[in-house]
């Protein structure tokens, strides 16, 4: 049985000065002091529909995500060069499955374990992030190619389909304490909706999109998720003639039916560049 909630989701709002929005991640001693955003979160009261029961009706190219069931051979994701090691080779091979791709290359993973009262800005602590938020945008998504594909190879790739896909899931436990949320791009207003955000990096620059409120946003989960199940997220699709979800927003939430006493959510997200012949 499916369940709705009203909740609190995090928008993006612009800078008062009409300046170009930024995020900066891990200060160093040329930033310490500068504001780590320049943007206003925005929040609003919305529904969240629990999708549990209908799941197969939210497809990577209708809703920009997709659900599915398949426990991971990897299970402790204590130690970053085991999981590249173990978790990488098997993620990429469920990619490949659900999707059709020809070839996917992981660039990175993200452990988040909830800490409350702990800051969320460690790159050895990551948290939730409860704001909406796109990881790429489509330059981002083009950059990400050529920062991770040989300069022989970035170009062939790039002039036939290619995505990024999150590969997400709970770890340890299921993930009753603030899921996740996606938002079906059904219900996006791309060119509205989306603003480019700069992700200043000490050493580069990366860029996601914030998003703006749209009362007609339609926000799903899948209530308790497990370590066995898992969400593909789909931040980028060269494909931009409309026949197909471009993308998906998404957000971690508090979910007002979390029972108490719930362990602190414990998750992973795969990043995936993936390609099509």
């Amino acid at each position: 049985m499916t369940s709705n909630a009203i909740t609190t989701f995090n928008y993006f709002s612009a800078p008062p000065d009409g300046s170009r929005p930024y995020n900066r991640l891990y200060t160093d001693s040329t930033t310490e002091g500068k504001p780590s955003r320049n943007w206003i979160q925005e929040p609003h009261e919305l529904q969240v529909e629990d999708v549990r029961g209908k799941e197969e009706l939210y497809k990577l190219d209708n809703a920009g995500f997709q659900y599915g069931r398949e426990a991971s051979k990897h299970a402790s994701f204590l130690n970053d060069d085991e999981i590249e090691r173990e978790y990488y080779s098997e993620s990429i091979d469920l990619i490949k499955r659900v999707t059709g791709a020809t070839r996917v290359v992981v660039f990175d993973h993200t452990l988040r374990r909830r800490r409350p009262g702990e800051a969320g800005d460690n790159p050895q602590k990551r948290q939730p992030v409860s704001q909406a938020h796109v990881d790429q945008t489509p330059a981002a998504a083009i950059a990400r190619v050529h920062r991770h594909l040989p300069p022989t190879e970035a170009p062939a790739l790039l002039r036939k389909r290619f995505q990024i896909i999150n590969l997400w899931r709970p770890i340890s436990h299921p993930a009753e304490d603030w899921p996740l949320a996606l938002c079906d791009y059904r219900s996006v207003d791309f060119e509205k909706d989306l603003v480019p955000v700069a992700l200043l990096y000490p050493d580069r620059e990366g860029e996601t999109f914030g998003v703006k409120y749209n009362p007609n946003h339609q926000w799903k989960y899948l209530k308790g998720m497990t370590p066995e199940e898992f969400v593909l997220i789909k931040c980028s699709d060269s494909i931009e003639d409309g026949s197909v979800a471009r993308l998906t927003p998404h957000t971690a939430f508090q979910d007002p039916s979390t029972p108490e006493g719930a362990p602190p959510r414990e998750s992973i997200e795969l990043r995936a560049l993936v390609f099509y012949d």
